[in-house]
């Protein structure tokens, strides 16, 4: 079978790239990863429920957020159309440093851009706890947020998610395959959440920034607010992102006490959240 040449793979990864819009803030790209509408993004980028979702043909329809983690930064969306074009799943164990990889999105609006670029690193991120990324020296800009990361066979590696130190940040693919296979019952807080570098003089080594808080949800009833940065629950701090996940998956419908920062580095406060049981989002 002959190998698809740059052009090819280029045309097909711009057919099962979405642009994604929820809400005023959230916009940016999705990946279709099941012919029967299955889409991956970003939990930044689907904020709410309906997203609007435009296709590489022109073509709009009103998706579901299926799923959204917001420790990982994934959601999962389903689209009400069926044969679409669907970009494989790697593995992405199997990816290494110097590798050639490709990066599309809608930056800034312009649909369908694409960028190359090489892998440069595969691991941990300095300030942003022990989870793994690949980064690349690919070009990334408010847009790409939720668009394919894909190798020279066309397969994608990862979701392109955030710039940290000039080089873009993906969440590599066998993270999605997890979240794909389900993650169905995890409480929820009702938020989306972001790791951030805090300051030496802080009294946390780690901490999340709450971006969206949902209506009604655990968070927003507990009064947690947008700009919050959560650094643990019942007195033990959140060394990564992994805590906050692993504190949803073991929990049920119970009262756990939140520590955050608001305003400021100094003064911790504390929350009493009422995790909600979802069988959708784990946000």
């Amino acid at each position: 079978m002959p190998v698809p040449g740059f052009g090819e793979i280029a045309e097909q990864l711009r057919r099962s790239t979405v642009q994604v819009r929820a809400g005023r803030r959230g916009q940016g790209s999705g990946v279709i990863v099941d012919r029967s509408g299955v889409i991956v993004t970003n939990a930044h980028v689907a904020v709410s429920s309906p997203v609007e979702l435009q296709l590489w043909d022109g073509r709009r329809a009103e998706g579901t957020l299926f799923l959204s983690n917001a420790a990982r930064d994934v959601a999962v969306l389903h689209a009400p159309i069926s044969d679409l074009i669907a970009a494989p799943l790697a593995n992405s164990d199997r990816v290494r440093v110097g590798e050639a990889v490709i990066a599309i999105g809608n930056p800034l609006g312009f649909a369908g851009a694409l960028t190359t670029g090489v892998v440069l690193a595969m691991g941990r991120v300095p300030g942003l706890g022990p989870m793994k990324w690949i980064q690349a020296d690919v070009r990334l800009a408010p847009g790409s947020s939720g668009g394919p990361l894909v190798n020279a066979k066309g397969q994608v590696i990862g979701i392109n998610t955030m710039v940290a130190g000039g080089l873009g940040l993906a969440i590599p693919s066998n993270t999605i395959s997890h979240q794909l296979e389900g993650a169905e019952g995890r409480a929820s807080l009702g938020i989306v959440v972001r790791p951030i570098p805090v300051p030496s003089f802080a009294e946390s080594r780690f901490a999340m920034m709450v971006l969206e808080v949902a209506k009604d949800g655990a968070a927003d009833q507990a009064s947690l607010m947008p700009g919050d940065l959560l650094i643990g629950a019942e007195g033990r701090a959140f060394d990564s992102i992994e805590d906050l996940e692993r504190m949803l998956d073991e929990s049920d419908e119970r009262v756990v006490a939140v520590q955050f920062f608001r305003g400021n580095f100094r003064n911790i406060r504390t929350a009493a959240v009422r995790l909600k049981p979802t069988a959708t989002a784990a946000v």
